[in-house]
């Protein structure tokens, strides 16, 4: 597949890259001609110095036989305007990287694919409604929701007194039907796991489970489950408000914001459950006047990663039960996770999500790029005669860095082992490493 991407920055190289791992011919365009010489010296993506705006400049860069065209410079405006004009010049699909909501409403999807833009993505308002998701269930380290609701899958660290600790999985296959283990986070490494492996204490397990299983689960992971009224925001951007917005009005919340003019913009636009302060939130002093020892979530959106980091340690040292960072440096997602950050925010991974879905030609949805784990987890649908539907899941086969979750069949969900065998119109939850989309289009179309 050609894909021509618009936008050299951190979301546009970091998409480059891993869409270069799927052997897509990539092609990067931007105006600055230095970024670009790092990019082309590190990697073999085509790059382009040009204007994402300039007719001339697009179809020098081959937009007129792009198969997808992805817009995602910083200027909303530059997005929407360079996905019209490559539509216009013959690109097959457009992605634009979006800052209005209103652009996503449903009655204005016509208007948009009329102007060849096909596809939109809001990164701050998916990374919003991640973080709401994970304060209703603060115990777990990620939770996301498939197949309408019905089927979750959640990560939660192991404590050293959980009772499955150093347990194998084959036994509590046997013993316990609440849950399908996907994949087992240990230290550095990603595993999907096997029968002989031992859950130890500090694992993070990603698991699939039903909804009326949720209750029950926190204690095999060692915890308790517990409700956060009280929110502290660090810093007030638009992940900040927008994450607001999706919480319920019986929350209390402290947003602690140090730039004057924006902390003033947000006291005129926040409901009446939100104090904003004009401060610095590493003001120890401030922080405990403010009885940080007393909120249940701490969540540091601010654009500097290693002071949501910080903040996040900080928080945690006053005993702060759930904290969120949002950490745009890739690089320092490892760290993060050693220092026990909770839940860990990422726009880069959050678009790439949207692009898998774009790329995926079996029919998949809800694609979600996990950022801690380096892995994806999705929605296929086995189509009639396709490879999943001929045996056994035990007996398929299936590579290393590929495993099933769960399925809907029917409106009804279940969970499934390796007896199970996969019907056509089943709705699968995938979970895969990267690299894995090809074969995932073999197994399913």
């Amino acid at each position: 597949m050609k894909i021509l991407i618009a936008g050299a920055g951190e979301v546009g190289t970091h998409l480059a890259k891993l869409l270069g791992q799927e052997n897509h011919d990539i092609t990067l365009i931007d105006g600055d001609k230095d970024r670009l010489a790092i990019i082309r010296d590190n990697s073999d993506i085509l790059t382009y110095i040009g204007n994402c705006t300039s007719i001339k400049d697009l179809t020098e860069a081959g937009a007129a036989h792009a198969d997808l065209y992805i817009g995602v410079t910083p200027e909303e405006s530059g997005n929407i305007t360079s996905c019209m004009l490559a539509s216009n010049l013959g690109a097959k699909r457009t992605l634009a990287r979006i800052d209005n909501y209103e652009y996503l409403l449903p009655k204005n999807k016509e208007f948009f694919e009329k102007l060849g833009i096909y596809s939109m993505i809001y990164p701050e308002l998916i990374a919003a409604r991640e973080i709401a998701m994970s304060l209703k269930t603060p115990w777990a380290r990620f939770w996301w929701e498939l197949c309408n609701g019905t089927v979750i899958l959640a990560a939660a660290k192991v404590r050293k007194n959980a009772p499955i600790v150093s347990t194998y999985l084959y036994d509590l296959a046997l013993t316990d039907k609440r849950f399908h283990m996907v994949a087992i986070k240990r230290n550095s490494t990603t595993l999907i796991p096997k029968g002989s492996d031992q859950i130890l204490p500090d694992d993070i397990l990603y698991f699939t489970t039903l909804r009326k299983y949720i209750d029950s689960l926190p204690e095999l992971f060692g915890k308790k489950s517990f409700e956060a009224r009280k929110v502290m925001f660090m810093g007030g951007g638009r992940i900040t408000m927008r994450t607001i917005q999706q919480l319920p009005q019986n929350i209390s919340i402290k947003v602690i914001e140090r730039d004057k003019e924006r902390a003033q913009a947000l006291v005129e636009v926040a409901p009446s459950n939100v104090t904003v302060f004009w401060e610095d939130a590493r003001n120890t002093e401030f922080l405990l006047r403010e009885s940080i020892a007393d909120t249940d979530a701490f969540l540091a959106l601010t654009g500097n990663s290693e002071a949501n980091i910080l903040g996040c340690i900080m928080a945690k040292q006053y005993g702060v039960k759930r904290t969120v960072a949002e950490v745009e440096n890739i690089d320092y997602i490892a760290m993060a996770e050693r220092f026990d950050i909770g839940t860990v925010i990422n726009k880069k991974l959050i678009a790439a999500s949207k692009i898998y879905e774009l790329l995926l030609r079996a029919d998949a949805s809800n694609i979600k790029s996990l950022t801690i784990a380096d892995a994806n987890v999705g929605e296929v649908i086995a189509k009639p005669n396709s490879k999943v539907t001929k045996k056994l899941i035990k007996n398929l086969n299936l590579p290393s860095d590929i495993t099933f979750g769960a399925l809907i069949r029917n409106g009804e969900p279940m969970l499934i082992d390796g007896d199970t065998l996969i019907e056509p119109y089943d709705q699968v939850v995938v979970f895969f490493l990267n690299k894995s989309l090809k074969v995932i289009e073999k197994l399913f179309n």
